[in-house]
């Protein structure tokens, strides 16, 4: 065994190493500022999916040349590139059009207002917001703008769309950022003569950046006069999904609705049960404490938002409804110790679940592995 000089010498140089490590991250950081720039000057997108596969594919290559574990290789890659989106998503943007547009973010003080109107002010636009305090100054603003973005809680969304659509001109496209489409899609094309689209960032208020994340454009009335706005989406780095909104809103039923409720059951079982957070993480294993965050994340929340998502129309409720119903029946199992038909239950489920029981054990190992190195 080496003695405690030769382990000093090790420890010594490995230290040595992480310097040099550090000090390439910073060079490369200075190259990817660089990179910004050239995008911007280039109307370049921030993300580009293809460019990142292709470059985790051969970067896995070479760690598999040097003897090191090619999937610790992409993560420690991944973190990197991350890191580097994140430094551009913090400085000026390219612009998709030639002129810069004027945007109105409605409820821009807001978390998904700010955010978005960051973003837009970065890449070159005029952004404007109004809240309950400057209402007054629509009438000023009307004349120049060339998009309007509602971003107000769920259950006041149609009435500020009937209240701001006789201000605009017929040219302005008007579109909003709820996570229910059907309703607020139609309310516009009412209440609004020009163009209309509806769309879905699919990401909450607190992303470092956009890249990677997902907006969801349905389209309205005239939705090509809006092509400008999807490609400015894609140079932010977003993820684009064309739907249809009644499509869009079934799944978020489940999505959003469900998940959000089924949190509430948890937590509120928890507190009837004293059970605390905290002192569950000390017998839980990996996978319950990811769950018990996920739940946790849920509660650091606006409590009147997520009551917005659950109870946002009747089909949501209906759902719920359904649920409860579904849960009764599955009860029985317990009330009569029935073993026989759990594992019936299980196995049916198993059997809908297909292919995609094994990506989920894949993907969800990965998460539960990081947390658990990361946390415990």
């Amino acid at each position: 065994m080496p003695d405690q000089k030769e382990l000093k010498e090790q420890r010594q140089k490995i230290d040595k190493i992480d310097d040099q490590i550090l000090d390439l991250l910073q060079q490369r950081k200075e190259v990817v500022q660089d990179v910004l720039k050239r995008k911007v000057e280039k109307q370049l997108p921030v993300f580009v999916a293809r460019r990142e596969h292709e470059k985790t594919d051969v970067f896995r290559e070479k760690a598999k040349a040097r003897d090191l574990d090619p999937d610790w290789a992409e993560d420690f890659l991944r973190m990197i590139m991350a890191a580097s989106r994140a430094a551009q998503s913090a400085d000026t943007f390219p612009r998709s059009t030639t002129e810069p547009k004027h945007i109105l973010y409605v409820g821009g003080e807001g978390g998904m207002g700010s955010l978005y109107r960051k973003f837009t002010e970065h890449s070159g636009h005029v952004a404007y917001s109004i809240d309950k305090g400057n209402w007054y100054q629509l009438e000023e603003m009307a004349p120049k703008l060339d998009l309007v973005i509602i971003t107000v809680p769920i259950h006041v969304t149609v009435d500020v769309i009937e209240r701001i659509a006789p201000k605009l001109k017929p040219e302005t496209i008007l579109a909003d950022f709820t996570s229910n489409k059907s309703e607020p899609l139609q309310a516009m094309l009412d209440a609004h003569s020009g163009p209309v689209i509806s769309l879905h960032p699919m990401h909450g208020p607190d992303v470092p950046n956009l890249s990677k994340q997902l907006m969801v454009f349905c389209a309205g009335r005239d939705s090509e006069k809006a092509e400008w706005f999807k490609e400015q989406c894609k140079l932010w780095g977003l993820r684009i999904i064309d739907a249809d909104p009644a499509k869009h809103d079934h799944v978020m039923h489940l999505v959003q609705g469900l998940r959000h409720f089924v949190a509430l059951l948890h937590g509120s079982f928890m507190k009837e049960y004293d059970l605390n957070p905290a002192e569950i993480l000390e017998y839980s294993s990996p996978i319950y404490r990811a769950e018990l965050m996920m739940t946790g994340r849920i509660f650091a929340q606006d409590a009147e938002l997520y009551a917005d998502i659950v109870f946002s129309n009747k089909e949501r409720r209906e759902l719920l409804l359904r649920f409860f119903n579904h849960q009764k029946n599955l009860m029985k199992m317990v009330e009569e110790d029935d073993k026989r038909g759990f594992v019936k239950e299980f196995e049916a489920v198993t059997d809908f679940f297909g292919s995609f029981a094994s990506q989920a054990l894949k993907e969800s190992g990965y998460l539960i592995n990081r947390l658990a190195d990361r946390f415990s």
